[in-house]
């Protein structure tokens, strides 16, 4: 039997836009939105175009797929506790999104200059705070899995380019230690699970615009055969660098390590802030602040083998001095960077 000459064209064209919906829905339009419960709990209201609406939601409409939330191990002045993040994570997964757990294996923020033991660790020796991040992990993701929010992909521990949990995990001086300790959180993760779908797992470093440090850390982090998913960047341009060096080192991730890439924070300011006594790469108003974001996400977009896998934003909702940063006003209306993506998810 002959088949018409239209009809396979049809084929064609439908294979086609299924596979181009499921590369878009692949794709992480994400948020950290860890500061949002706490914001909209002290009365803030947050607006778009005039009209007040949960947080979420105003993402949600604008074709934010992917919230990423952290952990705290024993927060005091911070409320991101085991409970806060699973009220949220419940929101967000009601709403269709996705969701990224970062742990940070810390009471209080753990980045580059500072990976704190938390206050219920110190004092343990190696093998115990191997036991104990291993106990921790399992029993947090299995928590999570029962209050059926289990995150589709995990970070084991946060910007962990010079380590985590010190001084036992530091680094250079403790490779050993530290590729013992991701171990124990990735075991931690799959014993938690269950019988649940395996969240990816992510290493995330702060090296974006950074071939060389990436591959310096990389390299020795894949000499222990550690098992990830997904490389995740922080991207800050005051701190590291052009959107050419993003693009550069995108691209040297993709040939050289063959995994999907994210970069899992980034931001720019609305007003000035990081730009006041120095050239900035765009204007720091709410038009600049759109254009960083939408040429982040064109750089990403364009990594080679489709190996980019989305962006996020840090942090949408996030007020008192870091406000300039997020995706609202001092009177909490959205700003246009909240666009970025309406061409991308609007039909």
């Amino acid at each position: 039997m002959r088949t018409p000459t239209g009809f396979i064209i049809l084929l064609i064209v439908t294979a086609f836009a299924g596979s181009l919906s499921a590369a878009c829905q692949d794709y992480a339009i994400g948020a950290d939105v860890s500061f949002l419960a706490e914001a909209e709990q002290q009365g803030i209201g947050f607006k778009d175009s005039g009209v007040a609406k949960p947080g979420l939601e105003i993402l949600k409409e604008h074709g934010y797929n992917w919230i990423r939330l952290r952990l705290f191990h024993s927060p005091t002045d911070l409320p991101n506790d085991l409970n806060y993040t699973i009220t949220l994570a419940h929101k967000a997964k009601s709403l269709g999104f996705r969701f990224l757990l970062d742990y940070h294996y810390a009471d209080t923020w753990a980045d580059p200059g500072h990976q704190p033991l938390p206050k219920a660790w110190q004092g343990k020796t190696h093998h115990q705070l191997v036991d104990a991040v291993f106990q921790y992990t399992r029993d947090t993701i299995a928590a999570f899995r029962d209050a059926d929010v289990l995150p589709d992909m995990v970070e084991i521990g946060n910007e962990i380019t010079n380590g985590m949990m010190w001084p036992d995990g530091k680094l250079p001086e403790n490779w050993e230690n530290f590729a013992q300790l991701v171990y124990a959180g990735i075991n931690g993760v799959d014993a938690g699970r269950g019988n649940g779908r395996r969240p990816k797992i992510m290493i995330h470093i702060d090296r974006g615009a950074d071939p060389k440090g990436t591959k310096a850390f990389l390299d020795k982090l894949n000499t222990y055969d550690i098992p990830y998913d997904v490389i995740g960047q922080s991207y800050y341009p005051w701190w590291h660098g052009s959107l050419n060096d993003l693009r550069n080192n995108l691209d040297f991730m993709a040939r050289e390590y063959q995994k999907d890439v994210i970069v899992v924070e980034t931001a720019y300011n609305w007003q000035p802030g990081n730009y006041v006594s120095k050239p900035a790469p765009f204007p720091e108003s709410p038009e600049g602040q759109r254009q960083f974001l939408d040429e982040v996400n064109r750089v990403v977009m364009e990594t080679p083998s489709g190996r980019g896998k989305g962006v996020f934003w840090w942090e949408p909702a996030v007020t008192g001095p870091l406000i300039s940063r997020g995706f609202f006003d001092d009177k909490h209306n959205s700003l246009p960077v909240l666009t970025v993506f309406d061409r991308f998810s609007r039909k």
